[in-house]
């Protein structure tokens, strides 16, 4: 099949060609550097003046799109739909001045379906490459320097997969030579060379099919695995080949959609999913799962977990903010007031941002009780849900909702508003 055009390049005419040094302060893809919400910033504001924390830019017209930011190398990437085109772009990280955007898809039928308009998955950046995957499959690397296509995979016509209800959501997982996608259907997932876009292995696990969740890594009693929350249950493959090594099926909702991504620590894989289910703690081995808990005060949805220390913090459908004990899965406490919605992390604060509003609370990561210490409401805000997540990127929040972009000081000393 033919690739769609570039839209646009402007990079004066010059074909450059940029290694992007990742600091550990970006956030340069999909849950920030290492897959778990937490940024590893510090000085950061820990109270936040009346009004919200010092407006540094916003940037307009970016399209439409439920897709949360990547911060690397002093730009910022993202995917929206512009019209009737799926496209990639990079903006200037110090003014949001746009640098180059490129098309990866046409719209299709999957855009106008519940949910929105527009892409959801997060750019991965890694080097000299940006990987995006577009709502209807469409796998594409470009150069990070001008958007121009190295190369493009389509997980429906490449890898017999199946397109879940509401579209492909997942945000592509590069781990050393490779990048993992989850085409679902016959082709659960594949591990193709992320230079070359060239099949590595594949695999087909029985009672799965791919659902709107992110890869993540984990090294379990030292081997490497690839574990993702598939339709049937949370599934550990082994990185080398594919093969399936355990699988836990409790998380998954019986109706098959799953979306949070799940959570590793220290040999036990948290994963969750709303609409009344709930969420629930494995341990697990090279080959073996067994369930450690399981709880109904963690139906995380889409916004995500994150966990500090020995705590784990998330939104609990309907409508709370709730901390749980992450070895025991005992409710600390739980909130209404930021309601539901994503977390992030950084510098001893979560930050929680509501779907319904868009509203972000600054609250202290702390099981003593809810402890908030600032709230921000948007300056400009769509009617559509902000799912879109915190990003927390060189002493910067960056909150997306749909074609707009507002970048926030959040640096100890930085001005109110």
């Amino acid at each position: 099949m033919s690739f769609p055009k570039r839209l646009s390049l402007l990079i004066g005419g010059c074909l450059l060609v940029v290694a992007v040094a990742t600091q550990a302060a970006d956030w340069p893809q999909w849950r920030g550097i290492d897959r778990t919400g937490i940024s590893k910033e510090t000085g950061l504001l820990k109270a936040w003046p009346e009004g919200g924390p010092k407006l540094v830019w916003t940037a307009r017209n970016l399209g439409e799109g439920h897709a949360t930011p990547s911060v690397a190398g002093g730009r910022i990437y993202a995917l929206g739909l512009r019209g009737d085109d799926e496209v990639a772009f990079a903006l200037e990280e110090k003014t949001g001045k746009e640098l180059w955007a490129t098309k990866i898809a046409g719209r299709t039928s999957l855009q106008a379906r519940q949910g929105g308009d527009g892409p959801r998955s997060t750019p991965t950046i890694d080097g000299t490459s940006m990987y995006v995957l577009g709502v209807g499959g469409e796998l594409a690397c470009l150069n990070v320097a001008d958007g121009k296509l190295k190369w493009h995979k389509n997980l429906v016509n490449d890898f017999a997969g199946g397109v879940p209800t509401w579209g492909y959501s997942e945000s592509p997982l590069v781990d050393g030579n490779l990048v993992i996608v989850t085409p679902g259907a016959r082709t659960t997932m594949v591990a193709l060379n992320k230079t070359t876009g060239e099949l590595v292995w594949r695999n087909a696990i029985p009672n799965t099919s791919a659902g709107y969740s992110s890869l993540i890594t984990a090294t379990v009693e030292g081997q490497k695995q690839y574990v993702q929350l598939l339709a049937g249950g949370v599934v550990g493959v082994n990185a080398a080949d594919g093969q399936l090594a355990w699988r836990f099926e409790a998380p998954a909702t019986p109706r098959g959609i799953v979306c949070s991504t799940p959570i590793y620590v220290d040999g036990h894989v948290f994963a969750a999913s709303g609409y009344g289910h709930g969420g629930g703690l494995a341990k697990v081995g090279r080959s073996s799962a067994s369930e450690v808990y399981f709880t109904r005060n963690m139906k995380n949805q889409h916004g995500n977990m994150v966990v500090v220390g020995n705590y784990l913090y998330g939104s609990d459908d309907p409508d709370s903010l709730t901390c749980i004990d992450f070895k025991t899965g005992e409710v600390k406490w739980t909130s209404r007031n930021p309601g539901k919605g994503s977390v992030s992390f950084a510098d001893g604060m979560v930050y929680a941002r509501n779907e319904r509003s868009g509203t972000i609370a600054l609250v202290e990561a702390t099981p003593t009780g809810y402890v908030e210490k600032g709230r921000l409401e948007q300056p400009e805000r769509s009617r559509d849900s902000a799912w879109a997540h915190p990003v927390i990127a060189n002493g910067k929040l960056y909150i997306r909702d749909q074609g707009i972009l507002h970048c926030y000081d959040v640096r100890q000393g930085s001005a109110a508003q």
